[in-house]
């Protein structure tokens, strides 16, 4: 039986986020507000299923912008902490993303390049 999965070719997005020049994160500060970050948006989504027991009122388009913009604010955190293991720590991301492009083709995640 052929995965329809296995025809389909690899997609990226790729967003690039600035450095926070105005604040001075360290690995825990920033780990501590991915996490808050992560919680609004499961929050939002949990919210939009009625998972907390109320009717969203919202239409589905404004629910789905400000999934957008969680998802964006969970983004700039994570890219924030990848400036912060680089500079800080001597971490090469360059290597590291391609390292885990290959972790995911070894898991099939994604077929190769």
């Amino acid at each position: 039986m052929k995965n329809n999965c296995t025809e389909e070719v690899t997609k990226y997005k790729s967003i690039s986020l600035p450095r926070l020049n105005n604040l001075r994160p360290n690995i825990e500060s920033t780990a501590l507000k991915l996490m808050e970050e992560a919680g609004e948006l499961a929050q939002l989504i949990g919210k939009y299923r009625g998972l907390n027991g109320e009717k969203c009122t919202l239409e589905e388009n404004e629910v789905v912008s400000r999934i957008a913009d969680e998802l964006l604010d969970v983004a700039q955190v994570a890219v924030s902490m990848m400036f912060v293991l680089e500079e800080t720590y001597s971490v090469d991301i360059h290597d590291k993303v391609n390292q885990h492009i290959e972790k995911l083709v070894r898991k099939g995640y994604i077929r190769e390049r």
